[in-house]
């Protein structure tokens, strides 16, 4: 989820955005890679295996695809923008993080 993940923690993920190129073109997270996620397992070779891969789409539905095919082939380190790219800006994106941390 987005306010559980500094921003400065974005720069340490291998960011995958797994929607298409037209709505990554519009909008998405700074720093991401653009795979659409009909694309990822036969491109995986691109994507890294010592970093964590947080893999998104709009709602977490391909997104989740995509990272359990990605886990059976023996990516270990891959996980899911919980909600997707929708939630992650409603919840505030990279401003998520300090807003809830300043709540406790």
């Amino acid at each position: 989820m987005a306010e559980q993940i500094p921003a400065d923690d974005y720069k340490k993920l291998f960011v995958l955005d797994v929607r298409d190129a037209g709505q990554f073109a519009k909008d998405h997270i700074p720093g991401a890679v653009n795979i659409e996620w009909r694309k990822v397992f036969a491109e995986r070779g691109k994507l890294p295996k010592d970093k964590t891969i947080l893999v998104y789409c709009n709602t977490s539905s391909f997104s989740g695809q995509v990272a359990m095919a990605l886990r059976m082939d023996g990516y270990e380190n891959v996980r899911i923008l919980h909600g997707g790219y929708g939630e992650w800006k409603a919840r505030g994106g990279l401003e998520a993080y300090p807003r809830t941390a300043k709540k406790s």
